[in-house]
């Protein structure tokens, strides 16, 4: 990102809001599931808002979809709307036709993180500013972590995998969102994507996957572990814990 230096960078912000939700048992897509009596998008959306870097918000809601686009007019012109595609790259690059085109940077941010603090999203501009062009936050791995493969029916009955490997714990990192990026990297790298076949592009599961693609750096910076992925049930339960204690907000 190299904004003039006249000014400060305008930063736009994408919020992916297609989920469906399914894991979570509602019968209705994610980012409408109650969390702590409201929409998870409503958390979502102020928790952007706290950071105060966004020039402009855009969410990708599923199609046709009234609810979600109700909650972002909430917001006034700050926050707009989009109906989102099939997959991820697809949403996102709905959001980033709609976005204006003078940004320096954005930011891709899941709507599933709905408490992520501040700090997380200053930390990745900060890093976009000091010249990186892409840079994702991340928190180490606790959990010790296998490569495995399928097993053959005729070899074991009693197993569906085997493990191939056990990567070096210590160099590994759960990626979180918001995902920074050069304006323009990131613009070339959902253009590219356009070539995927539809396996490939259901494959992609993050931004960085295809700014990697093109051969550009990521850099990490510090995630938190309140940036939670509220994906399952107990993700809720989780979620709604940490906002009645009023840490929401803090990274202690």
């Amino acid at each position: 990102m190299s904004p003039s230096s006249s000014r400060p960078p305008r930063i736009g912000v994408v919020v992916v809001a297609g989920g469906s939700g399914q894991r979570l048992g509602y019968g209705m897509p994610k980012a409408q599931v109650p969390l702590a009596g409201e929409p998870m998008l409503l958390h979502t959306l102020r928790a952007v808002q706290a950071a105060d870097i966004a020039s402009a918000i855009v969410v990708a809601v599923p199609a046709g979809d009234t609810l979600m686009r109700g909650i972002c007019a909430e917001f006034g012109a700050a926050v707009r709307a989009v109906d989102g595609g099939a997959t991820r790259p697809e949403s996102v690059r709905a959001a980033l036709a709609v976005l204006p085109a003078d940004l320096d940077a954005v930011l891709v941010h899941d709507a599933a993180r709905a408490l992520t603090p501040p700090e997380v999203f200053h930390r990745v501009a900060a890093a976009l500013a000091a010249g990186a062009t892409a840079v994702i936050p991340a928190v180490p791995v606790v959990d010790t972590v296998k490569d495995t493969a399928p097993v053959p029916q005729a070899e074991s009955a009693a197993a569906e995998r085997r493990v191939t490997g056990t990567p070096d714990r210590a160099r590994l990192r759960a990626v979180q969102t918001p995902q920074g990026f050069d304006a323009a990297l990131l613009r070339r790298a959902h253009q590219a994507a356009l070539s995927f076949d539809p396996a490939a592009a259901a494959a992609v599961t993050d931004d960085a996957m295809l700014v990697e693609s093109l051969g550009a750096e990521v850099y990490v910076v510090e995630g938190s572990q309140l940036s939670l992925k509220i994906t399952t049930p107990l993700d809720l339960v989780l979620a709604e814990a940490i906002l009645a204690g009023g840490h929401h907000r803090q990274e202690n």
